[in-house]
């Protein structure tokens, strides 16, 4: 489930940043994601996994989503 996440967010990053993505970085922080890219990442979470965000949720790191994903994710 790691790899597939990190393939996701890895498309949302800005090119000097993909090559530093590891669980415990901050998205935004560390990873320069923007807000329209958090935006896409969900929607790309809902397809991929199957997911579905009917509340809000923060996600601060990489780690925060593949624990959101492990608790949610109906496709597997």
């Amino acid at each position: 489930m790691y790899d597939r996440l990190l393939k996701l967010i890895k498309q949302y990053l800005p090119q000097d940043k993909i090559d530093q993505a590891t669980p415990s970085s901050r998205l935004s922080a560390d990873l320069g994601m923007d807000s329209i890219g958090m935006l896409m990442l969900s929607m790309a979470l809902e397809e991929e996994f199957g997911v579905s965000f009917r509340e809000p949720v923060h996600f601060v790191t990489v780690q925060d989503v593949l624990d959101f994903l492990e608790k949610n994710a109906t496709k597997r």
